[in-house]
C-alpha cells in the first residue's frame, strides 16, 4: 500500500489528522527495512502455520479414492455397515467439509484468542492444533479408526481458521506501516504454497498410494515442528503490549528489537506515536468505554452500531464472504474430480491439479509487489469481476461439454484463468485488509 492509500484508510476515523499522519507515514517509509526479527517472524509463521494450513487443503484431493475405500472397509469391519456408492460419497463429503466447519469456529474465535493469549501465543495455538491433527492422521489407520480421520480434519480446520485470522494480524502489527502490505500477504502466499506442496506429496510417486496415504496427510507436522524452533525468541506484537496489556516498556523494547541496530530514537517514537494515535482514535469513537477501565475493549455491538465503522465493516465482510463464496474451495478440494469429469485420465487429472496449484503459487509470488504498487480497490474489483466472468464461462462450458468437442479444453483454461485472477485480489487481500481498515 502506498502512503496516500494508507492515510486514506486511517482517515476514515479522523479526517482532520490527515496531514499529520501522512507526514508520519512518509518518514516511516524512509526508515522501514526488513530486519532480522521481522524476517524470522515472517518465515516462522509462514512455514510453521500458513503452509501447513494450505497443505491440509491440497493433500486430501488426489488420494481421495484410496481413503474412501479404506473408510468403507473400516466402517464395515467395525460396525457391519455397508455403504452404497451414494452414501459413501456423502460420507466423504462430510469428511472433507468438516475442515471448513473447524475453519469457521477457528475464525470466529481468532479475535478472542489473539486478545486473551496474545498474538504470539495464538501462533503457538495454531502449531499445537496442526500437530494434534497430524497425529490423528498418522495413527487412524494403525488403530482402524475412521473417527480419528474425522477428528483430525476438524482439528486442522480449527487451526486453519485460527491461522488465517490471527497470523496476518500478528505480522501486520509487527511490521512498520510501510511494510504491512508486503508482510500481510505472507499468510496468503503460505496457504497457496502449502496447497501446492500438499498436491505434490499426494501424488502416487510420493505418498498418494493405498499403503502410504496416511503419511501424506501427516507430513506437514515436520514443517510445523521445524519452523517452531525460533518461537521462544520471536517478538510479541508491540501494539498488543501497548494497547491491550498496557505494558508500555515491553512494547518499546519489542519495537527496538524489530527495528534492528539501526533503529533510532526518532523511529521508536514514531512507532509509539502511531500506536497512541490508534488508541486515542479508539477512545474518541467510544468515549463511554474510555471513561471506564483502561483495559476494557470495545464490544462487538459497539462496533456494529458505530456509524463511522459501517463502511469498513461492510468492506471487510464483503471481501471475506466473497473469498469464501467464490468457488475456490470447490477448486481446491475437488479439482481432480472436475478435471476427470471433462475427460482427463486419473493421472492426467492429478497433474492438471498440480499445474493449477503451481499457477496459483506463481501468481502469489507477485502479491507483495502488487500490494506495494497497485491500490487495493482496483485489484479487488478486477479480481471479483474477472472471477465472475470465468466462473460463468466454466458453468456454460461444463453444461455443454458433450455438445462441443473442444469444450473440455476450454473448461481447463477457464479454471486456470479463474485461479489467476483469484490470486491477484480475492486471495490475498481479505487476509490483511481488516488490520488496515480497523484500529
Amino acid at each position: 500500500m502506498d502512503t496516500n492509500e494508507q492515510s486514506e484508510s486511517i482517515v476514515l476515523y479522523a479526517p482532520e489528522r490527515k496531514p499529520e499522519i501522512s507526514n508520519q507515514l512518509h518518514q516511516q517509509r524512509k526508515e522501514a527495512s526488513w530486519t532480522f526479527w521481522l524476517v524470522t517472524a515472517g518465515i516462522s509463521t509462514t512455514f510453521g502455520a500458513a503452509i501447513p494450513t494450505g497443505y491440509n487443503i491440497g493433500v486430501i484431493n488426489a488420494p481421495a479414492a484410496y481413503i474412501k475405500e479404506w473408510c468403507n472397509q473400516t466402517i464395515y469391519e467395525t460396525y457391519g455397515i455397508v455403504f452404497s456408492e451414494a452414501s459413501l460419497e456423502t460420507f466423504w463429503a462430510a469428511v472433507v467439509s468438516i475442515f471448513l466447519v473447524g475453519g469457521i469456529i477457528g475464525s470466529l474465535g481468532g479475535a478472542w484468542v489473539a486478545d486473551k493469549m496474545g498474538r504470539k501465543k495464538s501462533f503457538l495455538s495454531c502449531g499445537v492444533l496442526l500437530v494434534l491433527g497430524g497425529i490423528c492422521f498418522q495413527f487412524c489407520r494403525a488403530v482402524s479408526s475412521v473417527e480419528l480421520i474425522i477428528i483430525g480434519r476438524l482439528i486442522v480446520g480449527l487451526a486453519a481458521g485460527l491461522t488465517t485470522s490471527t497470523i496476518p494480524m500478528y505480522l501486520t502489527e509487527l511490521a512498520p506501516i510501510a511494510l504491512r502490505g508486503q508482510l500481510g500477504v505472507l499468510c496468503s502466499m503460505g496457504v497457496t504454497g502449502g496447497v501446492v506442496i500438499g498436491q505434490v506429496m499426494s501424488l502416487e510417486e510420493v505418498f498418494g498410494t493405498e499403503e502410504l496415504w496416511q503419511y501424506g496427510l501427516s507430513f506437514s507436522v515436520i514443517l510445523v515442528i521445524t519452523f517452531f524452533v525460533p518461537y521462544h525468541w520471536l517478538p510479541e506484537s508491540p501494539k498488543y503490549l501497548y494497547i491491550i496489556k498496557k505494558k508500555r516498556d515491553e512494547a518499546i523494547n519489542e519495537i527496538q528489537r524489530l527495528g534492528g541496530r539501526k533503529a533510532r530514537d526518532d523511529y521508536v517514537k514514531q512507532q509509539i506515536e502511531a500506536i497512541r494515535n490508534e488508541e486515542a482514535l479508539n477512545d474518541e469513537s467510544d468515549p463511554e468505554g474510555a471513561e471506564q477501565s483502561t483495559k476494557k475493549q470495545r464490544s462487538l455491538w459497539s462496533v456494529i452500531t458505530d456509524s463511522t465503522l459501517t463502511l469498513p465493516l461492510i468492506l471487510v465482510c464483503a471481501l471475506q464472504g466473497g473469498q469464501q463464496l467464490s468457488g475456490i474451495n470447490a477448486v481446491f478440494f475437488y479439482s481432480v474430480s472436475i478435471f476427470e469429469s471433462v475427460g482427463l485420465s486419473s493421472t492426467g487429472a492429478k497433474f492438471a491439479n498440480l499445474g493449477a496449484g503451481c499457477l496459483n503459487l506463481f501468481i502469489a509470488f507477485f502479491s507483495p509487489l502488487l500490494m506495494e504498487k497497485i491500490n487495493r480497490r482496483f485489484l479487488a474489483l478486477l479480481s471479483c469481476s474477472m472471477c465472475s466472468i470465468f466462473l460463468l464461462g466454466l458453468t456454460v462450458v461444463i453444461y455443454l461439454i458433450n455438445s462441443v468437442s473442444w469444450f473440455s479444453y476450454a473448461s481447463i483454461v477457464a479454471i486456470l484463468l479463474y485461479i489467476l485472477f483469484y490470486q491477484i485480489g480475492l486471495g490475498p487481500i481479505p487476509y490483511f485488509i481488516g488490520s488496515e481498515l480497523f484500529e
